[in-house]
């Protein structure tokens, strides 16, 4: 026979209710006992019958785990404090970061010359005597990043001068740069005896011109 399934409600029948109490009663003993036994958990029950009977069970002592049980409550009730004051300090630290950010950006949009409109006198020349600073500090950057690559390139030229230098030395570039040289300074004196240049003025037709030897 299938058993039906139980109605979650109260039992009209005042015999039936008792028998079901008794059942369900001796039934939750009995999984408390198995949960202490099989778990080491420190279990404490209580139940009161419909006349008021008190039918209990502890594992160890019921005295201690109910005074167990309030410390406990008095500690979760601690932990609920602290994290509601936290979460309180939380908000109230996030209201106080956004309206910063607010201003910031009010403050960065005035710096690059926007919403100026309602600014008075005096936070205009704040703001030019901030500008003024930043540039400052901008252009006194620039030299310095502009003296750094000056002198990374005279590293690398000196580099590149060591080099050259072992190149020459290595194929001998050297040696035939100075007989090169040598040779274009050295004064040609076959050619200026083999070549002879008229210079003597002669005045008179041209027939009357005779070629001249040289002077013995």
């Amino acid at each position: 026979m299938v058993r039906g399934k139980t109605q979650m409600r109260r039992i009209e029948n005042a015999t039936s209710r008792q028998v079901t109490f008794s059942k369900r009663r001796n039934g939750l003993l009995k999984k408390a006992f198995e949960l202490s036994v099989l778990c080491d958990a420190e279990v404490a029950l209580i139940v009161f019958s419909p006349r008021g009977k008190l039918y209990e069970f502890a594992s160890s002592s019921m005295q201690e785990t109910i005074q167990h049980y309030q410390r406990r409550i008095k500690e979760v009730q601690i932990d609920r404090t602290l994290v509601e004051q936290n979460m309180q300090h939380l908000k109230y630290e996030a209201a106080d970061m956004s309206k910063k950010i607010e201003h910031l950006e009010v403050a960065k949009r005035k710096l690059l010359g926007e919403g100026l409109g309602s600014c008075t006198f005096e936070e205009l020349v704040h703001i030019e005597q901030q500008l003024e600073r930043s540039a400052s500090t901008i252009r006194a950057r620039k030299m310095e990043v502009f003296k750094e690559q000056i002198e990374k390139l005279k590293e690398k030229e000196k580099a590149l001068l060591a080099e050259n230098a072992m190149l020459c030395e290595k194929h001998g570039l050297h040696q035939w740069k100075e007989s090169n040289q040598e040779g274009r300074h050295k004064p040609s004196t076959e050619s200026n005896e083999n070549s002879d240049v008229e210079t003597e003025l002669f005045i008179g037709p041209p027939e009357g011109r005779t070629k001249r030897g040289p002077t013995k």
